[in-house]
């Protein structure tokens, strides 16, 4: 694995998970409790051998440097391994990351002082677990000069993904950026290959197709719209990794958009989890607070509850209800209050008999006691952000 250089892109604005990325880079969103959105990319690479990362930030980045540093300084310079975090620099030209190929384009200084027989590009805003070494095998045993992690979707979420088509051989013949009418698996129509945006590149190829794409005014300087089309062109070989045949952890999301990102913490709770985060085989890695115990206690009054939930460190609990939630660190829940179907983040307070259900509590919140959200959409929407399926959203240091 010191042959592999890998860089994890980080920088995207994520404009459709606002309000969560007003005041943070997507990756740095929290995520299952006690998790940032970035850790799953990287344990991944941890527990796959990979001990030399750089990760590519752009817009406000503030708080994922300080989580990487705090949470992520786990290798030995002196072994020569690292996580760096790289900001853009504007090292080449005036311009920022114009796109994923621009991001890597503008590090290759990196890439050619560490002269690795591979590159690994990951995203940095996927949940997922993969051992890499497996896909690093396949690249291997197929000759390719890049390979790109695929996996079977349904066809409606063909809009969202890029499209691989391959032959027999599992080579790619065509790929399609979010098209509205993709290219199907053909022993499946309903069925689309998928792009998970995880590529490995022959470090030479990456140059040259890099170089190359860096010189046309009339490319986006992106790996799915145009360095893919761009090889399959020149019949460059071009392979698709099966991500579900090759795992035994087939579990995976894009958590781009606001209701993907409520619905994959709803994946983490209830008696079978879709989405395990207990497995000792696979550990994932975080900056642990010190908190102190769940403390949770009956008042004399209702006794409380939790229920098929996900409660972290440092919360207080006073006779009440949690269910079917993913609750932070530091949260207090006071006398009677009832969260349902919710995602709530670090330092929350929800006031006495107050009642929320189907939302997501950024951090910091004050809930008045009494208060009421997620049960009437008129009402909700003059005062929060509402999600296309309805869930609302409370922003970061919200007063009520």
């Amino acid at each position: 694995m010191r042959d592999v250089l890998t860089f994890i892109l980080a920088g995207g604005k994520g404009e459709r998970l606002d309000p969560l990325t007003r005041d943070r880079a997507k990756p740095a969103v929290p995520f299952g409790g006690i998790y940032r959105i970035v850790d799953f990319s990287l344990s991944n690479c941890v527990n796959s051998g990979l001990r030399r990362i750089f990760l590519l930030t752009q817009y406000k980045s503030f708080s994922l440097q300080r989580h990487i540093l705090e949470g992520w300084n786990i290798y030995s310079n002196q072994l020569g391994e690292f996580i760096d975090v790289v900001p853009a620099q504007q090292r080449i030209s005036a311009d920022w990351y114009r796109g994923t190929a621009d991001a890597i384009y503008q590090n290759l200084n990196m890439v050619q002082d560490y002269d690795p027989k591979l590159v690994l590009i990951l995203a940095g805003d996927h949940v997922y677990k993969m051992d890499y070494r497996k896909m690093i095998d396949d690249h291997t045993r197929t000759g390719a000069d890049m390979t790109v992690a695929c996996l079977s979707m349904p066809k409606s979420g063909s809009a969202y993904f890029g499209v691989v088509e391959v032959n027999k051989n599992n080579m790619l013949v065509s790929f399609q950026e979010k098209p509205k009418d993709p290219k199907t698996i053909p022993s499946d129509p309903g069925s689309i290959f998928g792009s998970m945006g995880i590529y490995l590149f022959n470090t030479d190829v990456l140059l040259n197709e890099l170089k190359t794409d860096a010189d046309r005014n009339d490319s986006g300087h992106d790996f799915g719209r145009n360095i893919i089309p761009q090889m399959i062109q020149k019949k460059m070989k071009v392979f698709a990794y099966d991500f579900a045949a090759h795992n035994e952890f087939s579990y995976w999301r894009d958590i781009g958009t606001r209701d993907a990102y409520y619905q994959a913490n709803m994946d983490l709770v209830g008696p079978d989890p879709k989405f395990n985060l207990f497995e000792k085989s696979w550990p994932l890695r975080t900056h642990y607070h010190h908190y102190s115990p769940v403390r949770a206690y009956t008042t004399g009054k209702k006794p409380g509850a939790i229920v098929n939930s996900l409660v972290a460190s440092g919360c207080v609990l006073e006779s009440a209800q949690v269910v079917h939630s993913v609750v932070s660190n530091n949260v207090f829940i006071k006398d009677g209050a009832s969260v349902t179907n919710s995602v709530i983040m670090d330092s929350v307070t929800i006031g006495q008999g107050a009642q929320i259900q189907n939302a997501i509590i950024d951090k910091d919140v004050v809930i008045p006691a009494g208060a009421r959200i997620g049960f009437d959409p008129t009402e909700d929407r003059k005062r929060f952000t509402l999600t296309t399926s309805g869930i609302v959203i409370v922003a970061k240091k919200t007063s009520l």
